[in-house]
């Protein structure tokens, strides 16, 4: 199919990720992804870029992973405190604005707020009722106790056909494959189907889910400003099926892991 080209790892929900050249996958996906939440003080959800008004700050929130110690390391404009840790709590609350407490335990029904996107065909067909713009609160449905605060497949895969696809639709040299957040960039010419496996070294991934799209991809400048023209591309080009929930803007594909195994750049794809 291809060969992996990027493989990246998001400490906190959120948060700017991290770039691997090498990481072993297992069923829960990349160790250490998203393993860490914000919560808010107040009402207890989970801070999400989905609510950019509350949360978008977050974009510029450095979090990564000791490779010695093993513990996650926040960095805001400089300052460095270990998650977990009063100083995270605090450094992290001051930039954002408003009380928070960094947590690796996910709650029972972890909720997050999410303001809908302006664009009509960006809500997707499963919020029935919902309009554009709307604020709502909502569960992280690929979040447990004990697990990761996942939205839904334990790996986010995109590929660089799908990329240079955008491009075209926008009238743009490139589109930043990090907008998508993605664990692994495949280059291939297109995506891998639903129920697709792809085999890569040892490991064996089959693909879910396409991912459907909030305002993330569109966010800028650290959530303030917001990118409409790519938006409104993902609502008009990229709606389509997801399972039998209903149709939605979607980029990118959910992937499970079959059987575990090392993924490195450059390896092939098949």
């Amino acid at each position: 199919m291809g060969q992996v080209v990027s493989l990246f790892r998001y400490p906190l929900k959120s948060a700017r990720g991290e770039q691997l050249r090498a990481v072993v996958v297992d069923g829960e996906g990349v160790p250490g992804d998203r393993s860490w939440a914000c919560l808010d003080f107040v009402d207890g959800t989970v801070g999400s870029t989905k609510h950019r008004d509350r949360w978008g700050r977050l974009l510029g929130v450095i979090a990564q992973v000791d490779e010695h110690s093993g513990e996650v390391v926040v960095q805001v404009q400089g300052r460095r405190a270990a998650a977990g840790s009063k100083q995270a709590d605090a450094l992290l609350g001051k930039y954002l604005g408003r009380p928070v407490r960094l947590t690796r335990s996910v709650p029972e029904q972890a909720r997050l707020h999410r303001r809908l996107p302006e664009e009509p065909g960006l809500v997707p067909d499963w919020m029935s009722g919902a309009v554009p713009g709307q604020d709502l609160v909502t569960e992280v449905s690929g979040a447990r106790p004990g697990g990761r605060f996942v939205d839904f497949g334990p790996l986010h895969l995109v590929t660089t056909g799908a990329l240079a696809e955008l491009a075209g639709q926008l009238g743009r040299g490139s589109v930043d494959a990090a907008r998508f957040r993605p664990n692994v960039i495949v280059d291939a010419p297109h995506d891998p189907l639903p129920g697709q496996e792809l085999r890569i070294g040892a490991a064996v991934l089959r693909i879910m889910l396409p991912t459907p799209r909030c305002i993330v991809p569109g966010l800028q400048d650290e959530g303030a400003t917001v990118d409409r023209q790519l938006l409104t591309a993902l609502a008009t080009h990229h709606r389509t099926a997801v399972g039998d929930l209903g149709r939605a803007a979607c980029f990118g594909m959910y992937a499970e892991v079959l059987h575990p195994g090392q993924l490195t750049l450059g390896q092939v794809v098949r």
